[in-house]
C-alpha cells in the first residue's frame, strides 16, 4: 500500500511540474518574440516560428516538455553556487535556475575547469606545486557543485552519479546537475586522483585544455608544436582507469592523434563534450570527419556545441564599425559583449533599458549596420546545421548537444538557458522526430554513460 501510494504521489508531482513546464514555456516563447533583438549587440533578431507554421510550435513544446533536455558543458564560479547571491537567483550569468526553468532545461553538467599556463610562463606549472594550485582549485569547485545540491536548492536542484538517478530526480520535477571534469591536469601525477575525483562525482574527464598537459596533446600544438605526439604514458594509465571506474573520456579539446589514440584504448565508448564539425568551421578545436567516424565507432557521442567561433568563422569588424559600436554601447552605459562572461551581461543589461531607450539603441545599430556593414553574427541556424552535418556523417544516434555557457557558449537564438526552447524549436522545423530529438537532447548521452558504467562493472569483476 506504501507503494502504490508513494508512486501515485510522485506522477501527481511529476504532472503538475509538465503542465508547470508548459505553461513557462508558452510563456518564455511569446517574451523572446518580443526581445529577441536583445540577443545580439550588433545585429537583426533570430527569425522565429511564424504565426503562420499550423501546429510546429505546440509540436515541439511538446517534445520540450516530455524529453530529458541534458546539456553536456556549463562553466561556473564557485561564489556563483555558494555566495549569498547564487544560482538560486537570476544572475547576471548564461546559466542560472531561473534561466533554466525558463527554458525548460532539465539537466546539466558542471564543468570541473581548471586551466594551466605555458610551462614558459609558468615554470612550475608541471610541477608538484603547479599540480597542487590546480587540485585546490578543482576540490573547490566540487565541493561546491556538492553544497549548491545538498545544502542550498535540495528542493530544486539534485546530484545524480547515474542514469537511473537522472531518470529518477527528473520524475520527481526537480532538475539534476551532473559533474564532469574539463582538463586532466588537476590530476598531476597521481593515479589515485582519479578515483578521488570519481567519488566527488565526477562522470566525465576531459584529457586536455588549452595547452598540452602531462596526460595529452592539446588542439594547441597545431600552432605550437606537439609535446607527446598524442597521449603520453601516463594519460595512457589514466584512460585505463577511467574505464575501471566508469567515468566517460573526453576528448574536447585534444589534438587529432590526441583523440584518435584514446579512441583506440579506451575499452569503453568516448565522448566530445562541447565540439563542433571541423568541415563546417575549420579550426583546430573542431573534430574533422575521420576523427568523428572514430568517435562512432568507439559507440561514442559528439556534443555539438553552440560556441559561436567553433560554429562559424566570422571576419573581424573594420576598425571603424568597432569603434562605432563602442561609441553607442558607451552612449547606452552597456558593457563589451564578447568573452566568458561578458555577453550575459551585455544581455542583461540591455534588457534593462526603457522601451524607449531601447527603441533608440535599436535604430542607432541599423544605422551602424547601414555604414559599417559587418558578417552577420553566428546563429541558431548555423548551429543546427553543424547538428545536421554530424547526424548525417555518422548517425543520429552519435550526436548530442552542449553550449559551453558562462565559458564563451551561446549563439543568437541559444544565447542563454531561457531560450533552451529555441533549440527543439528548430529541431521540429527541420523535421527531426520526437525520438530523434530525445537522442539528441540526452538520450544518446545517457546511452553513453550507463554503457560506461556497465563496461566497467565487468572490468572490476575481472579484476576481483
Amino acid at each position: 500500500m506504501w507503494t502504490i501510494r508513494a508512486t501515485s504521489v510522485t506522477v501527481r508531482h511529476a504532472t503538475i511540474n509538465r503542465f508547470k513546464k508548459s505553461r513557462r514555456l508558452l510563456l518564455t516563447f511569446f517574451a523572446i518574440l518580443i526581445i529577441m533583438s536583445t540577443i545580439a549587440p550588433n545585429s537583426t533578431p533570430f527569425a522565429q516560428t511564424s504565426p503562420t507554421e499550423p501546429g510546429l510550435m505546440s509540436r515541439a513544446r511538446a517534445i520540450h516538455e516530455k524529453v530529458i533536455n541534458l546539456d553536456t558543458h556549463i562553466d561556473f564560479e564557485p561564489a556563483n553556487l555558494t555566495g549569498e547571491r547564487n544560482y538560486t537567483q537570476r544572475l547576471e550569468t548564461q546559466f542560472n535556475l531561473p534561466n533554466m526553468i525558463d527554458g525548460g532545461l532539465d539537466a546539466l553538467f558542471f564543468s570541473i575547469y581548471v586551466g594551466q599556463t605555458r610551462e614558459a610562463q609558468n615554470p612550475d606549472a608541471f610541477t608538484s606545486a603547479g599540480y597542487e594550485r590546480a587540485y585546490k582549485l578543482a576540490v573547490e569547485k566540487f565541493d561546491a557543485v556538492q553544497r549548491f545540491t545538498r545544502e542550498i536548492a535540495p528542493d530544486k536542484i539534485e546530484l545524480a552519479l547515474t542514469v537511473a538517478d537522472v531518470r529518477r530526480i527528473h520524475a520527481e520535477g526537480k532538475k539534476v546537475a551532473l559533474i564532469g571534469v574539463e582538463n586532466g591536469y588537476p590530476l598531476g601525477e597521481e593515479i589515485t586522483r582519479v578515483k578521488e575525483f570519481y567519488d566527488r562525482g565526477a562522470r566525465y574527464l576531459s584529457l586536455t585544455h588549452n595547452g598540452h598537459n602531462q596526460l595529452a596533446d592539446s588542439h594547441t600544438g597545431e600552432r605550437d608544436g606537439w609535446k607527446w605526439k598524442g597521449v603520453s604514458p601516463f594519460g595512457k594509465q589514466v584512460i585505463t582507469e577511467l574505464n575501471r571506474l566508469g567515468i566517460m573520456v573526453d576528448v574536447a579539446h585534444a589534438s587529432k592523434e590526441s583523440m584518435m589514440q584514446a579512441a583506440a584504448l579506451s575499452k569503453a565508448p568516448i565522448i566530445a563534450s562541447h565540439s563542433a564539425a571541423r568541415a563546417l568551421c575549420d579550426v583546430s578545436r573542431n573534430m574533422d570527419d575521420e576523427q568523428l567516424l572514430a568517435l562512432k565507432k568507439s559507440g561514442g557521442v559528439i556534443q555539438v556545441v553552440a560556441y559561436s567561433g567553433f560554429v562559424k568563422t566570422t571576419k573581424p569588424d573594420s576598425p571603424e564599425r568597432t569603434a562605432a559600436l563602442a561609441t553607442v554601447r558607451k552612449e547606452y552605459n552597456l558593457p563589451e559583449a564578447a568573452g566568458p562572461g561578458q555577453r550575459a551581461r551585455f544581455q542583461a543589461a540591455l534588457t534593462q533599458l526603457p522601451a524607449d531607450r531601447r527603441a533608440e539603441y535599436d535604430r542607432k545599430l541599423a544605422e551602424i549596420d547601414k555604414a559599417y556593414p559587418g558578417d552577420p553574427p553566428v546563429t541558431l541556424k548555423d548551429f543546427v546545421d553543424h547538428i545536421d552535418y554530424a547526424v548525417k556523417l555518422i548517425g543520429i544516434d552519435h550526436v548530442g548537444i552542449s553550449s559551453d555557457f558562462d565559458g564563451g557558449g551561446g549563439v543568437v537564438g541559444w544565447n542563454d538557458a531561457s531560450e533552451t526552447f529555441n533549440v527543439t524549436l528548430e529541431l521540429v522545423r527541420r523535421g527531426y522526430t520526437e525520438s530523434q530529438i530525445e537522442k539528441l537532447w540526452g538520450g544518446n548521452l545517457l546511452r553513453v554513460m550507463d554503457e560506461v558504467q556497465r563496461i566497467a562493472k565487468d572490468i572490476q569483476k575481472k579484476l576481483e
